[in-house]
């Protein structure tokens, strides 16, 4: 496992699973998603990226199947209805 923080308004902390090509994401404001059958190339690039928010959104937002924090879905309280909306359409998820 790879991981890396991360000095961005929008992304705390990243990491990178190499055996399941899983990419971690830290959002400052809606928490961790989990990004699926993620290149390695696409991790160090965001770890190098002058800005994680817009290389996030070019490269990874919407390409890579995602979910909200599997291991912690059950603790986690529901979302109210905007955040909800919000992350179906931004997650992706």
């Amino acid at each position: 496992m790879r991981a890396a923080k991360l000095d961005s308004s929008m992304i705390s902390r990243i990491a990178y699973d190499d055996a399941e090509e899983a990419l971690s994401i830290w959002f400052r404001q809606t928490g961790r998603y989990v990004y699926y059958g993620v290149p390695r190339a696409i991790y160090e690039g965001l770890r190098a990226a002058p800005s994680a928010g817009r290389y996030f959104n070019e490269c990874v937002k919407g390409r890579y199947r995602c979910s909200f924090d599997p291991e912690r879905r059950r603790f986690r309280p529901p979302a109210p209805e905007w955040q909800r909306h919000r992350a179906r359409s931004v997650g992706g998820g």
